[in-house]
């Protein structure tokens, strides 16, 4: 990606080399990011073994390496193209795009969803309107995958915000309601469509990024579209236990991920987002 010159978000909570308590708030929500996916194990799953001893903050010496600083840059360039472009939409719909923090942490971390570690992975909350991300998941990205890059990267970011992008509209809100309702099973197709609208999202970013800023290069979308393919249910699940259950999906296959994904790229179109109305086995 070309993003020389852009500026770097300031509505970023750096809270690198802080050690936090872990304690989950009742009624916490979190949607947890790829590397619960790439265990091969249901995000809630995750969130229920977290530990969930509490205690304050504490504060050591931590010193960033220059790999993790030029993450940190990017992230926060990253940050600010989503802002930059939610705005703007949210303009053309006749709202307000109010954007999310960006939490920077390592190991563990606090937030208005309770705690978590880095093995969560990257993941937004609700609650404070926060994507939190620990850098060190980039690395884990390219060894667990073996295919990296900046766009990957930003697909990442993208997603989390699209999740937020949810949240703004309503959509968040009602599908969480929908999911407390219905069983497992339900609960992890309408979970499916979340997070394919979160990648659609994430598409119409790098789209309407691009037209703003000619920020992607060659190669950059092959590079989004080849990291979607690794982070599917279907592809995870195997990859972990060498067959896939799809009633236990709930990030959506291989291939449906890479569908919405290049859908949300070449529109542009939030509109064109749907991911509720058409029939479960459609997406």
């Amino acid at each position: 990606m070309n993003l020389e010159g852009r500026r770097e978000s300031t509505n970023v909570d750096d809270r690198r080399g802080k050690k936090a308590g872990i304690s989950l708030g009742i009624g916490g929500t979190i949607l947890v990011g790829i590397i619960a996916l790439m265990m091969g194990r249901n995000p809630q799953e995750v969130i229920q073994n977290i530990n969930t001893n509490s205690g304050a903050g504490t504060e050591s010496t931590y010193t960033p390496t220059a790999e993790e600083e030029e993450l940190a840059t990017f992230s926060k360039k990253i940050l600010a193209g989503t802002e930059d472009v939610w705005t703007a939409e949210f303009k053309k719909l006749g709202k307000k795009y109010i954007p999310p923090k960006l939490v920077l942490f390592t190991s563990s971390v606090q937030s208005g969803c309770g705690g978590a570690t880095s093995s969560t992975g990257p993941f937004y909350c609700s609650a404070d309107q926060t994507v939190c991300i620990d850098l060190s998941f980039f690395s884990s990205m390219k060894k667990q995958f073996g295919t990296a890059g900046d766009f990957a990267y930003a697909y990442v970011i993208a997603h989390e915000v699209g999740h937020h992008v949810q949240y703004l509209l309503g959509t968040l809100t009602d599908a969480h309601n929908q999911m407390s309702r219905v069983s497992e099973t339900e609960s992890n197709k309408i979970s499916v469509r979340l997070e394919l609208q979160a990648d659609f999202y994430a598409g119409v970013w790098a789209h309407v990024d691009n037209e703003m800023f000619s920020s992607l290069e060659e190669g950059d979308i092959d590079e989004g579209l080849a990291i979607a393919s690794k982070i599917g249910d279907d592809y995870l699940q195997k990859q972990a236990q060498g067959y896939a259950v799809p009633e236990s999906f709930n990030h959506g296959t291989s291939a449906q991920r890479s569908k919405w994904l290049k859908k949300g790229i070449s529109t542009g179109d939030i509109r064109q987002g749907d991911t509720f109305t058409p029939a479960y086995n459609a997406l």
